[in-house]
């Protein structure tokens, strides 16, 4: 169900992610079998309503969370199969963008406090050179050097942000997870902080995967685009695949809830929209599935490709409401 990449970055294959049962409640099955590529200075958008997975997707990767089942691999090293020591050396190699950037940042600690503990925990730099990288890394987000003894609460939420990006580089990493790393900005600082992110990619060569809900924002940053609802993608491709031929039914959902700023094009969108389309569960669960294959009995993927590198999933298909 993945477009399989040459030499990629980072592989994930059906990783799952299962929440224990609490209180009486059933098992979550949170994670249901994900798989993708990611190659070198490539943007992957992970793309889908709250709840759909993405963050817990994110989070086993970098493995932060532990995962039910399945692989995945950075620079060509199993995660999951490390050591505890192994695993803390393939840390620098990957860094986590938070959305909320004041809660992710010590009040207590300084930029330049914030900014050095990873290059010394990871001795990425001589100590003699710590000061010098932090001015650097400063520079590279588009914050004065000068700015460095000052503490969280004395910068913006867009200077905020500029400060944990640069702490997520101070290591060199090659992978960078971005979790709704510009939703509790405001829209022009949204534009500014996705414009650093896209010229750190081609500076650096960084590969992202960018975990988002606004697909018009996810236009500017992704070259592919995985569509996420209940654990599992159900349409993925390149960019301009997904936005000129959205082939799944909540693909279209989703675009359809993008506002416009015509009042009345965007009543209409949303009279027309699929989003009252109801995803309830498996379609069908024996026979043909929408697309005429018989996966109970053909023993096949419930994936259907639509185009070169562009597939669908027929697993979650929808049933118009009553």
């Amino acid at each position: 169900m993945t477009e399989s990449i040459q030499h990629p970055l980072l592989r994930v294959r059906d990783l799952s992610v299962t929440f224990p049962a609490r209180s009486g409640k059933a098992p979550v099955l949170a994670v249901d079998r994900v798989s993708f590529d990611i190659g070198r200075a490539q943007t992957l958008a992970l793309v889908g309503e709250s709840g759909s997975g993405k963050t817990t997707t994110g989070r086993a990767i970098l493995q932060l969370q532990a995962s039910s089942g399945g692989s995945v691999q950075l620079l060509g090293h199993e995660l999951g199969q490390l050591s505890r020591d192994g695993l803390r050396s393939m840390r620098r190699h990957m860094q986590f963008v938070l959305q909320n950037p004041y809660s992710s940042l010590h009040p207590r600690m300084t930029v330049a406090q914030t900014l050095a503990e990873p290059l010394r925990v990871h001795r990425c730099v001589p100590a003699e050179s710590v000061t010098a990288r932090v001015a650097e890394l400063m520079t590279l987000v588009g914050l004065d050097p000068a700015m460095v003894s000052r503490y969280p609460h004395e910068f913006s939420g867009g200077q905020r942000q500029r400060i944990v990006i640069a702490r997520a580089l101070a290591v060199s990493p090659d992978f960078v997870v971005c979790d709704e790393p510009v939703s509790a900005l405001d829209v022009s600082t949204q534009a500014q902080i996705v414009a650093l992110l896209k010229s750190l990619q081609t500076r650096l060569g960084l590969s992202y995967l960018f975990i988002a809900h606004d697909l018009a924002l996810v236009r500017q940053v992704a070259h592919r685009i995985a569509v996420m609802f209940a654990g599992q993608i159900v349409e993925m491709g390149a960019a301009d695949q997904v936005y000129g031929n959205p082939s799944h039914p909540y693909t279209r959902a989703l675009l359809d809830a993008v506002p416009v700023p015509d009042p009345v094009l965007q009543r209409k969108k949303l009279s027309e929209s699929s989003a009252d389309v109801q995803f309830h569960g498996l379609r069908p669960k024996a026979g043909p599935c929408v697309f005429g294959e018989d996966h109970a009995q053909s023993g096949t993927a419930c994936w259907h490709d639509v185009g070169a590198g562009h597939g669908v999933s027929c697993r979650f298909w929808p049933t118009p409401a009553a």
